[in-house]
């Protein structure tokens, strides 16, 4: 980034305002240009989650094949460039005759127009990931080019396609004896850019994913590399809850998962559960409807936890337990608990195109019914195993108790200020609206000072932090409660923690970690989102956590100052410089060094600063990497500084 000195801005022009509006002012989108005008409203926006989301709607049209018995194998190869993709499967293949009302080939009719397929009437598929019938045009849509190859009736048909608009006739080659569909698509750079490109760790740790959800369907996945790996899993979500458990490290309160595998009626053609407590302080709960994760949950999701929390209850009451001095509530019955749910519903209603959560109302019913009885029964016949489990759950509520002790302990030692029980070196903006204010936790006093000055007291807070703070994965929530830095944080947010989150009560829409760019400002940081992902993970899946980015060197070149994050940047800074400047080279060590007008044109001011959203990508990977780099047990973090020692080596060689 780059300032010229003394610059002033030209005040903005009020947009000219026109009282015409009639009938000719109003556009109609057809075809799948609404899909190029409004992408976020089929795939959730043109960022790397959009980008990733073309590549499943593809393979969940094969994957539709696979649930109904006509594929057994689905391979997917990633473009060498990362750009593209091809999606083959063994199953029926899309038909290719012509449509007896639009008179044009159906695999064209389906690649091209909205709201087109075989899913709407039941008789093709009896269960399917969606039936909306937008995926595959969806895709087209948003592609620069799109192949199309179907394997049908002893013969091989292709057709190409680009930007939602077919741009050959369909081609009948010649004889094979294969069957299937397959699909080869390169986003289009117009919408997403030319930078992002497909992660071949994320598309293989989906595809593991699927193969857990349907056992007996082989995946094959061949990367950018041309590095080929078949997967497939015959122990289904049994085996998946089996690597979940092992992978977070925590002790099973029981040896054996309860499972269950029910029919279901009309609404709900198949359940599959799988679950088993441990020792973890929360609970991980993952959902799929019709092989689609629902990582918002929704009415299947519900129903489980209602059956859990009744299933429980009856048992306990069947065995007169009654612990003293202690109430249960349905977070201490889900702490510690691994589970997995599965259904396969006949018409599913997904919220979105993005697929995420299922908004069918009855199917709550149906899995609390399916799940209540069965686990309740589970309890009874196998008594050891349920008095461990009982008293795992009233250890929790006796957590809980202490937690809310501990937590008003720490609010009557609070500071009192303008809103109640605020930290009192909380330097409060003045907007009470969440969605304009923003929070700075800052390291260090002599930084937060000039944090103070430098930023918009109107919508900006800012919060002081000494010294590096607890490890939230080494420590109990009491613990946190009663560190005064994390506790500061909690009071200051205003949303709980833990099984008091409420993000309805989150006083800031955006929470900025401003730290040194240093090693030290990095590993406070790190302790940061450690916390942040344990205690409240809520706030970082509703996308409220960034990390500011201060630079590390100034440089003035001539009339003009230079801002660079890094070694990498000053040097590209220096690089196009002209050969007969002399540049002024400043580092940092820390953000106290910086003036309170250069903290807030660098880093603090919304029309200047850069900044890191923080965001869940793969939920396994995330808990594997905080357990294995902030816990207890060293092992793990001597193999992580092993492994990537070469590469601090070679940093430093450069520097």
């Amino acid at each position: 980034m780059a300032t010229k000195k003394s610059a002033k801005k030209p005040a903005k022009k009020s947009p000219k305002k026109s009282g015409k509006y009639g009938a000719e002012e109003i556009d109609v989108l057809e075809g799948l240009e609404p899909v190029r005008a409004r992408p976020g409203m089929y795939i959730g926006g043109t960022d790397t989650h959009g980008y990733h989301h073309l590549l499943w709607e593809v393979v969940d049209n094969s994957v539709d094949e696979a649930m109904n018995g006509h594929a057994t194998r689905i391979e997917i190869e990633i473009d060498k460039d990362l750009r593209g993709a091809s999606i083959a499967d063994n199953g029926r293949g899309i038909p290719v005759d012509k449509h007896p009302k639009y008179k044009v080939p159906a695999l064209e009719l389906i690649m091209t127009k909205l709201h087109s397929g075989g899913k709407f009437k039941g008789k093709n598929y009896a269960v399917s990931g969606g039936l909306h019938g937008v995926g595959a045009s969806v895709v087209n849509a948003l592609s620069e080019e799109v192949t199309a190859t179907v394997w049908r009736d002893g013969k091989t048909f292709t057709q190409t396609y680009a930007r939602g608009k077919t741009t050959s006739k369909l081609k009948k080659g010649g004889k094979t004896s294969k069957r299937g569909t397959q699909i080869h698509f390169r986003p289009d750079p117009q919408l997403f850019g030319k930078s992002l490109k497909f992660d071949a760790k994320k598309v293989r740790e989906r595809l593991e994913l699927k193969a857990y959800l349907h056992s007996g369907v082989k995946f094959v996945f061949k990367d950018h590399k041309g590095v080929r790996v078949e997967l497939e899993r015959q122990g289904g979500l049994t085996e998946l809850l089996e690597t979940l458990v092992m992978e977070s490290g925590k002790v099973p309160v029981h040896p054996e998962p309860f499972t269950l595998k029910r029919e279901g009626d009309d609404s709900v053609v198949r359940l599959e559960l799988t679950m088993q407590w441990t020792e973890a302080s929360d609970d991980r709960v993952k959902s799929f409807a019709n092989g689609i994760p629902t990582g918002n949950g929704g009415s299947h999701e519900t129903g489980f936890k209602q059956a859990i929390g009744r299933a429980v209850r009856g048992y306990m009451e069947a065995k007169k337990i009654k612990p003293k001095g202690v109430k249960i509530t349905a977070e201490d019955i889900r702490e510690g608990l691994v589970a997995l749910v599965s259904v396969y519903v006949k018409e599913p209603q997904f919220q979105g195109q993005t697929k995420d959560r299922l908004n069918n109302p009855e199917v709550t019913a149906v899995v609390e019914s399916m799940v209540r009885n069965d686990l309740e029964q589970w309890l009874l016949e196998n008594h050891n195993l349920a008095e461990s489990i009982v008293g795992r759950i009233v250890l929790a509520a006796r957590a809980r108790e202490a937690s809310r002790a501990a937590s008003k302990q720490v609010r009557r030692k609070s500071a009192v200020s303008r809103r109640l029980n605020l930290p009192g070196k909380l330097s409060d903006c003045s907007s009470q609206d969440p969605a304009e204010s923003e929070i700075f936790l800052v390291e260090g006093d002599s930084a937060g000072g000039n944090a103070k000055q430098g930023r918009d007291r109107r919508t900006q807070a800012i919060l002081p932090l000494r010294g590096k703070v607890l490890n939230a994965e080494r420590a109990s929530a009491a613990q946190i409660l009663a560190n005064k830095e994390l506790s500061a944080i909690v009071s200051a947010l205003g949303c709980g923690m833990g099984k008091h989150f409420d993000v309805s009560k989150l006083r800031y829409g955006r929470v900025f970690l401003l730290m040194d760019a240093d090693t030290d400002g990095h590993h406070i940081a790190t302790l940061l989102l450690t916390f942040f992902y344990r205690m409240l993970p809520g706030l970082i899946r509703g996308g409220h956590i960034y990390i500011a980015q201060p630079p590390l060197y100034r440089i003035d070149a001539a009339k003009e100052t230079h801002w660079a994050l890094d070694d990498a940047q000053r040097d590209e800074v220096l690089d196009k410089l002209p050969k007969n400047v002399k540049p002024e080279i400043s580092r940092f060590k820390g953000l106290g060094e910086m003036t309170p007008q250069e903290l807030k044109e660098t880093t603090m001011d919304p029309r200047m600063r850069k900044s890191l959203r923080v965001v869940i990508d793969g939920e396994l990977s995330t808990d594997k990497l905080l357990s294995d780099l902030m816990g207890k047990d060293a092992t793990p973090r001597y193999d992580f500084i092993m492994e990537h020692a070469p590469r601090a080596d070679a940093a430093l060689i450069d520097v």
